[in-house]
Order: structure tokens, then C-alpha cells, then sequence
């Protein structure tokens, strides 16, 4: 695999490398992001990858590197997860995707296929509803634009329980939502990097991180996106289910839906083949 070399407006001074292939900016709001470039940065298809809740970059490495075969991807830790700044909240999917906004324009991105996974997917709507024109197409992975009523409530009990009893106490229940019971017997090696990354999380920032799933409404936005728009989710997906990802497609014109057969939330770990296959020819 070839690592891409940025190109653009971005200050040499404002970067720092952070690992083999890592490297962190300082946006102009003074935050700091984490990011892995793959591919080709002379290649005309771009794609940017947002992670899951507690995921970090490398949720999305095994996709972005089928990705990379024909594309620049760039795959990074928003604000508060990974190596990126932790600074506390309250947070915005808005918020977010602003952040997104200025890290494209760090590495001299005017547009990009973007795709994001369940909070991921939030920050990718927040992000089309507020710069359109730098969207060539939209990936949306076990995600919604709405959890409900009962969102703001269910996410604050979530809160609540990481800052009383740690995220330690909550793996059990977190793997069973995020893999299929086949697949974490035969790659408990995914799993158990998965609850590395999980278990890493700043519990006052992954705390925020909730409350702003909860508050997240982008249903307005929705019929307003042009970009051609591939939605899948995970047939067995209890978090983001089969319901809310046909309530995106109703609502976005000309979007497809694919259902990956007893799969369950994390589809880009656990299906990387059929994820990619499926954004592929979006880019």
C-alpha cells in the first residue's frame, strides 16, 4: 500500500506526525485532529471516512485500503476519540462536521465522496446539509438521521452509566450490538481490538459524544441532499435498524439500500468487502 502525500493550503508548521503513518493538524478553531492518508493523492476519486461512537481511525482501515486500490482516502479521529483533542463538551454533529469542513481544507480537498458509520453517519448529514457543493456522494453505514423521542433520555442514561461505572462495564453489552455472534467466534481478534479502542475513550468526552446522539436531528435536512447516496446497515443491526435506514432512504431522492445479511452494527469491521464493494462506484 502507498501512503498519499497531502497537497494544498495546509501550513507545514501547523502538522506534527504522531505515528508510522499519522499525523495530526491544528484546525483554525485551534483543535487538533489526528489523520491517515491511503492511496494516491494524484488520484482524481477522494474519499473521507467518519468513525462510529469510541471508534478511532482504524475502524474504517479495512475498507479504506480496498478503497485506496483506485482512490485517496483519508480516514481520521474526530475531536474527542483517538489521538485528536479531547476537549470536553457539550458537542454538536454540527459541530463535527465544521471540523470535517476545515480538516478537508487542511489536506486542499475542495470536494470528497464522504461516508460515515452510526455517529459517523450523523456528522456525513450534518456535513452535506451545510456544504453541499463539497459533496460528490454519500455514504451511510448503520446510521440515522433521528433516534426517536426518546433519544435525549435513552443517551443520558448511557452518560450517566459510563461516568458511574466505566466502560469496562459496558463491553459485553457493546460487542453483542456490534457483531454477530459468527463473527466474533471467528474473529476474535477484531473484536478484541475493537474493545481496545473502546476502552481507551475519555469516559467526560465519550459522555458528550452521547448526549450529542441524542440531541441529533437531521430528518429537515434529508430531502435537500442531491448526492447519489448508498445507505446500507446490517440486517441484525439492533442500534440503527433496518426501520431507520429506509426512513433515510424514503427521504433522500434516488438512494439505494443494501442489507448486509446477518451482519449487525460495526458492517465496516465486520463486512469490509461488501462495504467497499458498495462505495466503490460512488467515487
Amino acid at each position: 500500500m502507498r501512503w498519499a502525500r497531502e497537497r494544498g493550503s495546509m501550513d507545514a508548521n501547523a502538522v506534527t506526525t504522531v505515528g508510522s503513518n499519522m499525523k495530526q493538524v491544528a484546525l483554525p478553531n485551534g483543535v487538533r485532529l489526528a489523520y491517515e492518508m491511503l492511496g494516491d493523492a494524484a488520484a482524481p476519486k477522494r474519499a473521507v471516512l467518519v468513525h462510529s461512537l469510541a471508534m478511532d481511525h482504524t475502524f474504517w482501515r479495512p475498507v479504506a485500503e480496498r478503497l485506496a486500490r483506485e482512490a485517496a482516502v483519508l480516514i481520521y479521529d474526530c475531536r474527542g476519540h483517538g489521538t485528536s483533542d479531547k476537549r470536553p463538551g457539550p458537542y454538536t454533529v454540527e459541530l463535527f462536521a465544521a471540523d470535517l469542513a476545515a480538516l478537508l481544507d487542511a489536506v486542499g480537498w475542495r470536494t470528497a465522496l464522504v461516508a460515515g458509520a452510526s455517529m459517523g453517519g450523523g456528522v456525513t448529514l450534518a456535513f452535506a446539509a451545510a456544504h453541499p457543493q463539497r459533496v460528490t456522494a454519500l455514504g451511510l453505514v448503520d446510521t440515522t438521521a433521528w433516534y426517536g423521542a426518546e433519544a435525549p433520555q435513552q443517551w443520558a442514561e448511557r452518560a450517566a452509566r459510563a461516568l458511574k461505572s466505566g466502560l469496562g462495564a459496558m463491553v459485553d453489552f457493546q460487542v453483542t450490538r456490534w457483531f454477530s455472534d459468527a463473527f466474533r467466534a471467528q474473529h476474535p481478534d477484531v473484536v478484541r481490538q475493537a474493545v481496545d479502542v473502546f476502552l481507551r475513550n475519555d469516559l467526560p468526552v465519550y459522555a458528550a459524544s452521547c448526549r450529542m446522539l441524542g440531541a441529533c436531528d437531521l430528518r429537515a435536512a434529508l430531502p435537500t441532499i442531491a448526492a447519489p447516496t448508498a445507505i446500507l446497515v446490517g440486517e441484525e443491526d439492533y442500534a440503527t435498524p433496518l426501520a431507520m435506514a429506509d426512513a433515510l432512504r424514503r427521504d433522500i431522492r434516488g438512494a439505494s439500500l443494501t442489507v448486509l445479511k446477518g451482519a449487525r452494527h460495526l458492517t465496516p469491521l465486520e463486512r469490509p468487502d461488501q462495504v467497499a464493494a458498495a462505495l466503490a462506484p460512488l467515487l
